[in-house]
């Protein structure tokens, strides 16, 4: 979307509260440019890679499909399609382990890889997506498949339903250690990243776009800048943001650039205001532009356990180990896989997982990291936690209700307002393994709300039931009632023309019995008369 001159002001950046500075480790995966495998005999595609309603599977066993097709369709309004990333065979839809801080398995497609590369039929839109009107254009990433790739996985589509926004903002803040993806992607596809934004804003209809990187990324800086000169209209505008942990997380973010605070509740589009990743808009100038749905990612593989730590172009449905060889394999120290960052990822117990929209990295600690505690100290009340919350919450408190499981304090004292960040749990001198405990917490509060209300519905189902009940069984005594009634009614007619009749013969047979007595007398009268 082409504007005139730029409709931002300068102004001194917000401090957020909390937070920490970490050490980076962002250079064991940065020395080389991204890197791409060879395709694999099969892939493991889940049908929940994001936010919302399961897909709905659109093959069966025994199809073949291209490069590309959709495998399903969004199973709701917030829900996302799934494509294959190969052509192939489906030789399977079934359960399957996948990516989740619990372990759980869901619903997957197999597909075996024929090598052949066809694509599915495509219509890339080009720069016609100008004279586009946002719901096509809306339609054209709800089919691509494109969510959140910060980590979100949020259907992208429905973010952009908030029309008129006036600021969009492009998140190239990449704050837990050891991930580069959105780096090396900022640095290689800046003028992919730019377009995608400029589609965004076309679709929201903003008036700016603040591309927000952080100030230890001189060299995507550098790129992306380059690029604006060249776009020349004063539509964005890049900003460079201090490096402290969690500076990236999306309300943290609004505040530092706009000094406002998203209330609790609500949402950033009421502020003006709508954030996407960097990978989301490169992920959408692919879609409009080449009419390619979201079937990969750049994925970085790093940490001491792994040999040749780098970063990686991965079709989604590629098995995590896969990953791990074509980045030299193990080390003899690698301890333990964890999706994510050190901060707010979690581990895994297999690399037999699939690769999905959601997994922007893969980090390989090395046994000297990881102390492997069986049994974290007591809290001894020093008040860290509280310092380094960016929600101002008391993670203290919060971990003795949630060891004592009391949900209604839980409550009260804001628990879904935590982001999970890890800034309590990194700093805790007790070692308490902090957001563990949240996480617990907040699935059993879940858990209890989902039964909760299937308990409401059952009970519902049985008053409804009941109430049914009650009415055929008054319909049926008001129906008996009436019946009463009618022979009731009946009976006394019958009886009443049975009293009538009655009477009648009786006065017949005395008029008989009196004309006889008459006809009596007038013979005894003739025979005297005549004697």
């Amino acid at each position: 979307m082409k504007q005139s001159k730029a409709l931002t002001v300068e102004k001194e950046l917000t401090k957020i509260d909390g937070g920490l500075t970490l050490v980076a480790y962002k250079h064991l995966s940065t020395g080389a440019a991204v890197s791409s495998m060879q395709q694999s005999k099969q892939y493991i595609v889940p049908l929940q890679q994001h936010i919302g309603a399961i897909s709905q599977p659109l093959v069966k066993t025994g199809d073949r499909v291209l490069k590309g097709q959709m495998l399903a369709k969004p199973g709701d309004l917030v829900s996302a399609a799934v494509h294959a990333p190969v052509s192939g065979l489906v030789t399977d839809i079934k359960a399957h382990d996948i990516p989740h801080a619990s372990g759980l398995s869901d619903l997957c497609i197999f597909i075996e890889n024929d090598f052949k590369d066809e694509w599915v039929e495509r219509h890339p839109l080009g720069d016609d997506y100008n004279q586009t009107n946002s719901s096509s254009m809306r339609k054209i990433v709800r089919d691509a498949g494109i969510v959140g790739l910060g980590g979100a996985t949020f259907p992208s589509s429905v973010k952009q339903t908030e029309m008129n926004v006036k600021t969009l903002i492009l998140n190239g803040i990449e704050c837990e250690p050891y991930i580069t993806c959105d780096d090396v992607l900022m640095r290689e596809h800046a003028r992919e990243v730019i377009s995608g934004a400029d589609i965004i804003g076309h679709i929201i209809k903003a008036r700016q776009c603040i591309i927000a990187v952080e100030d230890n990324k001189p060299e995507a800086i550098k790129a992306l800048q380059s690029v604006i000169d060249e776009d020349g209209t004063g539509f964005f505008k890049i900003q460079a943001v201090p490096t402290i942990y969690p500076s990236g997380g999306e309300k943290q973010l609004i505040q530092i650039l706009t000094g406002q605070e998203v209330p609790k509740g609500r949402y950033p589009a009421e502020l003006g205001v709508l954030c996407h990743n960097v990978a989301t808009a490169y992920a959408i100038h692919r879609a409009v532009h080449h009419a390619e749905p979201l079937i990969s990612r750049i994925v970085t593989v790093t940490g001491h356990g792994v040999t040749q730590p780098q970063n990686i172009e991965v079709l989604i449905g590629t098995a995590m180990h896969t990953c791990i060889e074509h980045a030299g394999g193990y080390t003899d120290e690698s301890d333990e896989l964890i999706m994510g960052g050190p901060m707010m990822g979690f581990s895994l117990n297999s690399d037999a997982l699939p690769v999905v929209k959601a997994t922007n990295c893969l980090l390989v600690t090395a046994r000297e990291e990881n102390p492997h505690k069986q049994h974290h100290m007591p809290c001894i009340r020093c008040g860290k936690c509280v310092e380094v919350c960016p929600v101002r919450l008391l993670p203290q408190q919060l971990y003795w209700y949630a060891s004592s499981q009391n949900v209604d304090r839980l409550t009260e004292h804001n628990l879904f307002d935590c982001i999970e960040c890890g800034c309590c749990a990194y700093v805790c001198p007790s070692e308490i393994p902090l957001v563990q405990y949240y996480r617990h917490a907040k699935t059993t509060i879940w858990q209890q709300e989902r039964e909760r209300k299937s308990s409401d519905i059952s009970r519902e189902r049985h008053e409804a039931h009941q109430q049914r009940l009650d009415k055929i069984k008054r319909e049926r005594e008001e129906k008996l009632r009436k019946k009463r009634e009618l022979l009731k009614k009946k009976a006394d007619a019958q009886a009443d023309d049975k009293g009538s009749s009655n009477k009648s013969s009786k006065q017949a047979a005395i008029a008989e019995a009196i004309a006889r007595a008459q006809a009596k007398k007038t013979e005894r009268n003739k025979n005297k008369e005549t004697g």
